[in-house]
């Protein structure tokens, strides 16, 4: 069957909903680069830990490779069969595996890539494992934005009325939610994900944030300074701003460290204490390290240049002229 071959099609509404297989892994990567798909979902509208619109935009233009994945995720895909039949376990709701992509005519930069359908219901279903140290995240009821938008633009592209949301904690906790179509949501979101698309094909980047994703991305794009000194009175506002924030920054750390002070003095030998909703611990504790250098001193005739890693920087610094 040739790439991107449509499986089915059908009408929903004013939209024509097109199911797509793909031949292997590697086609079905080209295909969701191509397009928005629900993982990239949280990154556009900024709710992304890891990924920002710029660093998105850099992937999404070729500028930086995208995220080949690590153990996190490769477990995460060896438990996605466990959860998905623990949630039909506990729902009595039959789950379907779903191998194809979903494209709509109403969202041509959006596709759909699910990890189940909800078999005789309009419905479909996400599944997360995480650490558990994000528990304190599912408190009340409550989940992680990040994964809210995703099931939004699911339910945009597929045109489903509902999208379960099963999550496994740290191999600890197992939680599910049910989150209901909105309109007025899959719209504010496929108009962000329409407009992050424009700056795709426009070749134009989105405003720069001040997030890792974006620092890297820049750091990638440009790995070596070997440019010549360059004309940057265009940047003069910001530098000037962040000499600024730099300052008040430094006002404020000496402010808190005032602050800990005060603390610590009235604590003396007490490891720890609580007062108005505030727990503090100022215990002891030690640990070893190796000591390069003293070992170096302490032997000379041994070659340590072997065991040194090496690594290469852009070290950004901003000294202000009198």
């Amino acid at each position: 069957m040739p790439m991107n071959a449509p499986i089915a099609s059908s009408e929903r509404g004013d939209s024509m909903i097109t199911k797509v297989k793909t031949a292997n892994h590697e086609e079905w990567l080209a295909l969701r680069g191509q397009y928005i798909g629900g993982s990239d979902a949280a990154a556009v509208v900024g709710l992304n830990s890891f990924v920002s619109p710029y660093s998105l935009w850099a992937e999404k233009t070729g500028r930086v490779p995208g995220f080949a994945g690590n153990l996190a995720t490769e477990v995460g895909t060896w438990l996605e069969e466990f959860i998905a039949q623990k949630f039909a376990r506990e729902t009595g709701k039959k789950v379907r595996k779903c191998n194809l992509s979903f494209l709509n005519s109403k969202y041509p930069f959006a596709i759909a890539n699910i990890d189940r359908e909800i078999v005789g219901e309009d419905a479909g279903l996400e599944i997360k494992s995480t650490d558990s140290i994000n528990l304190k995240k599912f408190k009340g009821g409550e989940y992680p934005a990040n994964y809210y938008v995703q099931c939004v633009h699911y339910m945009a592209v597929t045109g489903k009325k509902r999208w379960y949301l099963a999550v496994l904690i740290g191999n600890r906790e197992f939680k599910w939610f049910t989150i209901e179509r909105d309109q007025a949501e899959i719209d504010a979101l496929m108009g962000a994900e329409a407009d992050f698309m424009e700056h795709v094909k426009n070749n134009t980047p989105p405003p720069l944030d001040g997030s890792q994703a974006t620092s890297e991305a820049i750091l990638a794009m440009h790995p070596e300074s070997d440019g010549p000194d360059c004309d940057i009175t265009v940047c003069a506002p910001d530098l000037r701003r962040y000499v600024e924030l730099k300052r008040q920054i430094k006002e404020l750390e000496a402010e808190a460290a005032q602050c800990c002070n005060v603390v610590k003095d009235f604590m003396g030998d007490s490891g720890g204490g609580d007062c108005d909703g505030f727990c503090v611990s100022w215990r002891t504790s030690s640990r070893r390290t190796f000591d390069a250098k003293r070992f170096a001193a302490d032997n000379p005739d041994v070659d340590l240049s072997g065991y040194y890693n090496e690594t290469t920087t852009r070290t950004f610094r901003v000294t202000q002229r009198s």
